[in-house]
């Protein structure tokens, strides 16, 4: 299978936020103790942080034991929660690594926003990090009588799809529920896996390693609340908005799981992101594909979140 040529299909802005990026969390992260990957992840996170917008304030709190950070727009009433699952291959990140996005999803929709600080890898094998936000979900619905939009990003994206499957099992039914560049299937050997295997920011040796530490080789193949797309049932799911990066071994994910949602009969829209790379939330300030993504991105939460649902033609560039 031909390989991607990346200097045809990634811009000069996107190479610029790679090699920031790749300064501060080398590609050869993996190779670091876990401690390592965690300093410099710290690092590149602390590198790309914004401000807060004025007018949004967070404050820390428990989700019944789940450590989560609850963000709010000053005199706004806000009419739906956004719970946010920060991504980090369930090995780093925390309520600091994705402060600055939850701050800005709450204030460009006015939702209050909950960020979950699950537990993570190899501390914590799975389901531990399942668990807790499942637990923080469940404490959400019973605190806010409002509508719930499920949101992550890569990690967070697959704990974001288990949730809204254990979910629709019981009464907390979800608005809806945006994937960002999630990983939703057991690794592959085909399609964007051996294409993009090589990738700019995630290849396929960095999915093996977070595959392993996860499970310390565990068989949870056919496990949903390991690989949402392992489940054998598709139906009675929240309407979904998937984005997948281009340039990254996860973008077939985000296609498989919109195409099992819509042949069970739910609503799914997958928005291929073209030349992004994964990770590229942090770049929604300086590279405007990024930019044009995330404008996106918080439409989709925001129609979900007032009840609306949200066709492709919503999200045309």
């Amino acid at each position: 299978m031909q390989k991607a040529d990346y200097s045809k299909l990634i811009d000069a802005q996107t190479w610029g936020f790679i090699r920031k990026a790749e300064s501060y969390y080398p590609p050869d992260a993996i190779n670091l103790s876990v401690e390592g990957q965690r300093e410099v992840y710290d690092k590149l996170c602390r590198a790309f942080r914004c401000k807060y917008p004025k007018g949004v304030h967070a404050k820390d709190n428990l989700a019944d034991g789940v450590p989560v950070r609850c963000y709010q727009k000053v005199d706004a009433a806000a009419t739906a929660v956004v719970l946010y699952f920060h991504g980090g291959g369930f090995v780093v990140g925390g309520l600091e690594s994705h402060d600055d996005v939850c701050a800005e999803i709450c204030d460009r929709t006015g939702f209050s926003v909950v960020s979950v600080d699950y537990r993570m890898a190899p501390e914590h094998l799975h389901p531990a990090a399942y668990d807790d936000c499942l637990t923080a979900f469940q404490w959400a619905a019973g605190k806010y009588k409002l509508p719930l939009v499920l949101v992550g990003d890569s990690a967070g994206g697959n704990l974001a799809a288990a949730v809204a499957h254990s979910a629709r099992r019981t009464d907390n039914r979800v608005a809806g529920m945006v994937l960002i560049y999630p990983t939703l299937a057991e690794n592959k050997d085909c399609g964007s896996y051996a294409v993009h295997a090589n990738a700019p920011m995630l290849t396929r040796a960095d999915m093996d390693f977070y595959a392993d530490i996860r499970t310390q080789g565990a068989d949870v193949s056919k496990d949903a609340t390991y690989a949402p797309l392992s489940d054998s049932d598709f139906s009675g799911l929240p309407p979904t908005v998937a984005f997948s990066a281009e340039c990254d071994p996860l973008c077939d994910d985000g296609e498989d799981y919109c195409a099992a949602l819509r042949n069970a009969g739910g609503q799914a829209v997958w928005v291929n992101e073209l030349g992004l790379v994964h990770g590229y939330l942090r770049a929604r300030h300086s590279v405007d594909r990024a930019r044009d993504s995330f404008s996106r991105i918080v439409t989709a939460i925001d129609m979900f979140g007032q009840g609306q649902q949200v066709a492709r033609d919503d999200l045309k560039p």
